[in-house]
């Protein structure tokens, strides 16, 4: 592999692990799109569907330690969400990771890309006063809680991802959880889930190696310092960034899909 392959990997792991930290995603919802359409397009490499998935989870599953590390102080992470959603999101993404060997990659792109959709529906659902409420006062249905990170976490592990492109808008609009406790327990939550697809991927032979430890190096990095971003804009900020990156995201998987 040569310094420009290394250098375009190195830079696509960055910017979605940067991200990731700000904004309480995985980064895969910019990592995959990314990993499909920029090697190829500089002439560099070409990966699969099946590929940028595998290479997808492991950098999900670095930049959300990362991120969780830069969070683990402020009292943004609740611990009750974290293990009702996390040991339900971990047993969803290993049977959707595990699984997803089985499908066309065509079928891939358009599990990715109607996720996507349904993400920016629900950031664009009204959510007010959520962010006026004490963190300590914070209540959540457990059951539906449960239910939803189940979901996400079979769709996701088939993409490769974390899930949490799509947690976060569920947390804010099913749960009225506040947005820095969203992103800071979503990052915990998203880690739970790149355990469980990193695993399904690793075991079907979908990654390739190479690339991913680039990834990791990335997220090593990026991750700490966009979580540090993330914690000094304002959350209504914080909220559109997100709505309009999965708008670009499922536009561009949508256009390449018809």
């Amino acid at each position: 592999m040569d310094l420009a392959f290394i250098l375009t990997i190195f830079l696509i792991g960055v910017s979605g692990s940067f991200v990731s930290g700000m904004l309480g995603i995985g980064g895969s919802i910019v990592i995959f799109p990314m990993l499909l359409y920029i090697p190829e397009a500089l002439g560099i490499a070409q990966f699969s569907a099946h590929e940028a998935s595998g290479v997808t989870a492991i950098q999900v599953f670095f930049a959300t330690l990362g991120g969780i590390w830069a969070y683990r102080k402020g009292g943004f992470l609740n611990l009750s969400l974290i293990s009702y959603m996390g040991g339900s999101i971990l047993i969803g993404s290993f049977f959707g990771g595990f699984g997803s060997i089985y499908l066309e990659e065509s079928s891939i792109n358009i599990v990715y890309g109607i996720l996507a959709i349904v993400a920016v529906i629900l950031m664009f659902v009204p959510k007010k006063g959520i962010d006026d409420k004490p963190m300590e006062q914070v209540e959540f249905n457990k059951g539906l809680a449960v239910f939803l990170a189940l979901f996400v976490g079979v769709s996701a592990g088939i993409v490769g991802a974390g899930g949490a492109f799509l947690l976060v808008p569920m947390m804010l609009v099913f749960l009225k959880v506040p947005t820095r406790m969203t992103i800071a327990s979503s990052l915990a939550i998203t880690f739970m889930s790149s355990i469980g697809a990193t695993i399904g991927k690793v075991t079907t032979g979908q990654v390739d190696y190479f690339p991913a430890a680039i990834m990791v190096i990335a997220s090593v990095i990026a991750s700490p310092l966009g979580a540090g971003v993330g914690k000094k804009i304002n959350t209504k900020v914080l909220q559109i960034i997100l709505a309009l990156l999965m708008a670009g995201t499922a536009v561009k998987i949508w256009m390449d899909i018809l």
